[in-house]
Order: structure tokens, then sequence, then C-alpha cells
């Protein structure tokens, strides 16, 4: 009886902590923190600061996903490519530089459920922020991960990249 007397409070403590992420909530926070929004839940475009994102969901399969265009692909030299590597190692944390569609992305994915309020606001940061600093810093917070990822940077030469939109 002690056992489940333990059971049932400990079940009860994680019920109540818990937070269920949907899209009817991400449509409140990406409403609130953008300066234009359209689309429909699972589906949203929207802007901050001239920075355009998307965000994708999959109920089904508990996945969801904030993307911005960096830039096509195509505008990338081999140093820049190197550079967004070792980002996603050190510098760009929970977002990572990707390329679809002929397109170099600013990408967080993640499951959706699990999500809390504050996770997707910092997501929403740091999409925007790799964005902003492909070229440059390639970060998407002020935190690196421990490493070698400014030798290995100095090594690739600086390019003159302009982004096109």
């Amino acid at each position: 009886m002690k056992g489940l007397i333990i059971f049932v409070f400990f079940f009860s403590i994680h019920t109540i902590s818990s937070q269920e992420m949907h899209n009817s909530k991400l449509n409140e926070i990406f409403t609130t923190l953008s300066d234009t929004i359209q689309g429909e839940n699972g589906r949203w475009q929207f802007i901050i600061n001239e920075v355009v994102f998307v965000c994708l969901t999959d109920t089904e399969h508990n996945r969801m996903r904030i993307i911005s265009p960096v830039t096509e692909s195509g505008n990338l030299d081999e140093d820049q490519k190197t550079l967004a590597l070792l980002a996603n190692f050190h510098t760009a944390l929970d977002v990572k530089y990707a390329i679809s569609d002929d397109v170099l992305w600013s990408v967080f994915i993640h499951p959706l459920r699990e999500l809390t309020t504050a996770q997707v606001k910092d997501a929403v940061s740091q999409v925007y922020y790799a964005n902003i600093t492909f070229g440059t810093s390639y970060t998407s917070t002020d935190l690196v991960f421990p490493g070698k990822a400014k030798k290995e940077a100095k090594q690739i030469k600086k390019s003159n990249f302009k982004k096109k939109t």
C-alpha cells in the first residue's frame, strides 16, 4: 500500500508539472513574438525584424521544426560550408545550419509535446541569431561550446559573403 501511495504521489507531481505543447499554444507564442504572421495551426510563416520564419508541426509523429532561410545554397563557397559545420558543433547550439531545396536554413527541430513556452521562445531567438550571424560569427547565442572552433575558423580564410534574400 505504501508503494502505491508513493507511485500516485510522484505520478501526480509529474502530471501537474508537465506541460504539453500543442499547435494552438504555438500559434499564441508566434503571434506574440512576430511582427506579422500568416498560416494556420501546424503551418505558419512569420517575420521578426525582417527575418522570415516557417514553423511546421506533425502532431501524429510528435515533431516540430522552426526554420529560417539564410541564402541560396549556390551562393555558398566551401569555406562558408565548413564554418557552418563547425558552428553546428560549437556555436549554433540548439539550432543547426542545413541545406534543403537549394536553400541554406537555420533550423530548430524538436519533439512537439515536450516543449515548454520558454523553450519555444528560446528556439525562435536561436534560429534568428543563427540566421543573422551567418557569414560572421555563426552563433545562435553568446554561449560557445568548448573546443577549438575559433582556431579552426581562423584557419579558414574569411570570404566576402553577401546574403541574398
